[in-house]
């Protein structure tokens, strides 16, 4: 490739990602969110326990479906009574991991304040683009004892927060390999907290699931991807996809070969689960792919056509949303 040539990809390059990024550039001046930031791992084990009951009275009130989730779906604690509930709690927080776990959080998140107004940002910019969209009225952070990053109720976030300790961490060293690979181990990396918590609302609330073929599975993980980088205008493409800047890299220079296989192998079109979950589930790799590229290679494709699709229409996102999936398509080339 001539010099000239070389300089002409870069300038397009910097061009597309400039013209995209524009477009998410909001003013959120006056915007306000309503949302309220519960820590109620904290209030647990702080709690005496003679207050277990009046507390879990208050949470059962306050927090809604999420305490609900908390309580019954990832620490399975007995809620029946005031008694079971008040012996389960001190078991529960007797457990030596459990309370080295806690350790742990309260070392490592001694300012939530800071993600609490990273994810306060995130959902006035969506305000921005989406002025009717529902909000969260809670994000509630919690020990889900390793069960969920972020979980996105009716009106509630729940995040996490053991999920987050890195995969440095004493506690997560020791979770066993066979339900915690070294994959998702490295994923518990609290640089996507904020990013975990806009996006569960966002693919909860804010884009409706495709039932349909692979393509429309694809393009709606792209919109959801979109719409989270609309949340985060600042932020690099590769923290959007929970990619590290080299995975992103490959996955960019093997976009051509990517769209070409899906064509080729006439996958797009198809209903296949196989397929759709090796290509946009979580996992070491992507299925079927190079195991050197990174894993949910058809999310990043989806985000890939939404971008080029909104550097050339002058639509708003609350109009992408709208838009179908063979509409959007028809737009995709690859340069």
């Amino acid at each position: 490739m001539s010099p000239k040539s070389l300089f002409a990809c870069v300038l397009a390059v910097f061009l597309f990602i400039g013209c995209s990024s524009d477009k998410l550039k909001v003013n959120t001046d006056g915007i306000s969110t309503g949302i309220s930031y519960v820590n109620l791992d904290s209030l647990m084990v702080h709690t005496a326990p003679d207050e277990l009951p009046e507390l879990n009275m208050k949470c059962k009130s306050d927090l809604g479906d999420i305490y609900a989730y908390e309580i019954g779906y990832c620490i399975k604690m007995p809620n029946d009574s005031d008694t079971a509930f008040q012996k389960g709690m001190g078991l529960f927080l007797a457990d030596p991991f459990v309370q080295r776990m806690e350790r742990r959080i309260g070392e490592r998140f001694t300012k939530l304040s800071a993600y609490s107004e990273e994810i306060d940002q995130g959902f006035k910019h969506l305000k921005v683009h989406f002025p009717k969209m529902k909000t969260p009225k809670k994000v509630v952070y919690m020990n889900s004892l390793f069960t969920s990053s972020a979980f996105s109720t009716d009106f509630e976030i729940g995040i996490g927060l053991e999920r987050y300790l890195g995969e440095e961490a004493d506690v997560v060293k020791e979770l066993p390999y066979q339900t915690f690979p070294d994959w998702e181990k490295k994923a518990m990396n609290s640089e996507f907290l904020s990013r975990d918590a806009v996006a569960s609302w966002v693919t909860t609330h804010l884009v409706p699931e495709a039932d349909g073929n692979l393509a429309q599975k694809i393009v709606r993980w792209g919109k959801a991807l979109y719409a989270t980088q609309a949340a985060f205008p600042d932020k690099d493409p590769a923290y959007i996809l929970r990619y590290d800047p080299k995975q992103y890299e490959w996955a960019v220079e093997n976009e051509q070969d990517l769209w070409k296989y899906l064509v080729d192998e006439n996958m797009l079109f198809k209903i296949d689960e196989l397929n759709t979950k090796n290509l946009l589930s979580e996992g070491p790799f992507t299925p079927g792919l190079p195991e050197k590229g990174p894993d949910r290679l058809g999310q990043f494709l989806g985000y890939r056509i939404i971008l080029k699709y909104m550097e050339i229409m002058d639509v708003s996102l609350e109009e992408l949303m709208k838009t179908s999936y063979s509409d959007i398509l028809v737009e995709y080339e690859i340069d």
